[in-house]
């Protein structure tokens, strides 16, 4: 139970390095349907005030993550919000609270989500260089598309989330290295 546990705090803190909004309102909509069982001072998510402002914030991200030269302002921004996001939700959605201290999962969190911020910062303006600014938003998509998938199965099929962050982080790695590749004429 408590590898289970980990592991859905661990997949919903990597999902929050790349998108903070996604994990934190995926998990207040589940605490508020009474999906996901959110202890002690974390219940608060599950507030209708809570869940809209994350929902705002959510489509301002979404928004503003599509545009070249704003994503970089953002992706500093978020530099503090993203592990922050990270620590909540490893915190409130992992639901192993009573097992562990508090600051270990808080910890927990908070280096996951930095962690993956940190590739995604390093790597976005590699792939703008690369594209000519064009690959930026296409990224961005695919990025919010794994912090959905990963959200949802750090959730519901938490023993998957490990193969499904390697997949993912070596898909973005060939990617990567892909489009840094120097080009020959032929």
């Amino acid at each position: 139970m408590l590898v289970t546990q980990l592991l859905t705090g661990f997949g919903l803190a990597g999902s929050a390095g790349l998108n903070a909004y996604i994990p934190l309102l995926l998990v207040s909509v589940l605490g508020r349907l009474g999906v996901l069982q959110l202890n002690g001072p974390f219940e608060v998510l599950t507030h209708p005030a809570v869940i809209a402002v994350t929902a705002v914030l959510l489509v301002i991200e979404f928004t503003v993550d599509k545009i070249p030269a704003i994503d970089h302002l953002n992706d500093a921004l978020q530099t503090f919000v993203r592990p922050a996001a990270g620590a909540l939700v490893f915190a409130a959605g992992s639901g192993a609270i009573s097992d562990l201290p508090p600051v270990v999962l808080i910890a927990c969190g908070l280096v996951t989500a930095f962690s993956v911020h940190a590739t995604k910062a390093v790597a976005r303006p590699v792939v703008h260089t690369a594209t000519l600014g064009t690959g930026g938003p296409l990224v961005s998509t695919a990025e919010n598309v794994v912090a959905v998938a990963g959200s949802l199965m750090a959730v519901f099929a938490p023993m998957l989330v490990v193969g499904f962050f390697v997949v993912a982080g070596y898909a973005a790695y060939r990617l990567t290295m892909r489009l840094t590749a120097p080009r020959t004429a032929g």
